[in-house]
């Protein structure tokens, strides 16, 4: 117990590091957030560009010529009553943003994750038991090929040929607007119609990295005593290969999964954006075209609370699922 509070105080003093950078970070970058509001108010209704001006930084409570030290104060203290701010471009709580952003990307995100370490952990297991056949070049040129081809770029690829070109998929939107949302086969359907794209696109990026980390843990597996006595007890490979290397093999595969996960949070930016996919990774898009601060900050936030705690429940399950490994005290 005493470990695992250790861990907890570290993960908790990474995520104030966290919210200290991003707040200051975001304040350094060039021009004034307000400028296009204000301008966009003077274009619409032909007020003064100071009245205006005036008028939004009272909109937002944002006053860039407030001291830093005290915006980050103030900033602070919302973050300890739960509240991540305000949208300067909707004038909504960012919390609001993500309850309603957060369950697509959760959908896409888990059934994308779950598809591809399945058929990674398959495919490895494979080519480390029947090595120097026609599928370990296969497998490990896919999986050199998706390493270095950008996801957007097959995102981009998808939605061309299957939404676009064959319109076999929507390309934009989380469900079809003539659906009435709710536990219904016609909402479900919608849904999951919509999201195919974007989790064909996660689990085509991500098999092949599956598959060669599941390669490497099989293969060391591999060379245990257990395994050749084993094969001396006449047990079929299919048995061995189950019960003996792919349970083994799979427990480095935990960590990398539960960090994967808290990773792809943050990194469904791109994918999310060609789909028009009203995730979290849309919304920061949309949050840094803007150069809305209060989105940027909640979201980042988010994000990083799902890395951090993502490695935090990580090195917990992996002590109890193999009991040789033992948190540090």
């Amino acid at each position: 117990m005493v470990a695992i509070g250790k861990k907890i105080i570290v993960a908790l003093i990474t995520l104030l590091f966290v919210v200290t950078f991003t707040f200051f970070v975001i304040r350094q970058m060039p021009g004034d957030p307000l400028y296009q509001w204000a301008a966009e108010i003077v274009e619409t209704t032909g007020m003064s560009f100071e009245e205006a001006y005036a008028q939004v930084k009272q909109m937002y409570l944002y006053d860039p010529d407030e001291p830093l030290g005290q915006q980050f104060t103030k900033y602070v203290k919302s973050l300890l009553r739960g509240n991540l701010g305000i949208s300067m471009t909707f004038g909504i709580s960012v919390n609001e943003i993500i309850i309603k952003a957060l369950p697509w990307t959760v959908l896409v995100l888990s059934i994308s994750l779950s598809l591809s370490f399945g058929l990674g952990v398959f495919l490895g297991m494979l080519i480390a038991w029947k090595r120097k056949t026609i599928l370990e070049p296969i497998v490990t040129g896919y999986a050199s090929f998706t390493a270095a081809t950008p996801d957007y770029i097959t995102a981009l690829f998808l939605l061309v040929i299957f939404a676009i070109g064959l319109e076999l998929f929507p390309f934009r939107g989380a469900y079809d607007i003539a659906v009435s949302p709710g536990f219904n086969w016609g909402f479900l359907k919608s849904v999951l119609y919509h999201a195919a794209l974007p989790i064909i696109a996660f689990t085509f990026e991500g098999a092949g990295g599956w598959a060669m980390a599941m390669k490497g843990s099989a293969v060391s597996v591999l060379g245990e005593d257990y395994i050749m006595a084993a094969k001396a007890r006449g047990l079929r490979d299919r048995r061995i290969i189950v019960s003996y290397v792919g349970r083994n093999a799979i427990l480095p595969m935990v960590t990398i999964l539960a960090i994967t996960f808290g990773g792809m949070l943050g990194g469904s930016v791109l994918i999310e954006r060609v789909f028009n996919y009203p995730g979290i990774g849309w919304w920061f898009a949309y949050s840094l075209m803007r150069r809305d601060f209060g989105m940027i900050q909640g979201l980042f936030l988010v994000t990083s609370a799902a890395v951090i705690f993502a490695n935090l429940a990580a090195d917990i399950l992996y002590s109890k699922l193999d009991p040789r490994i033992k948190l540090e005290g």
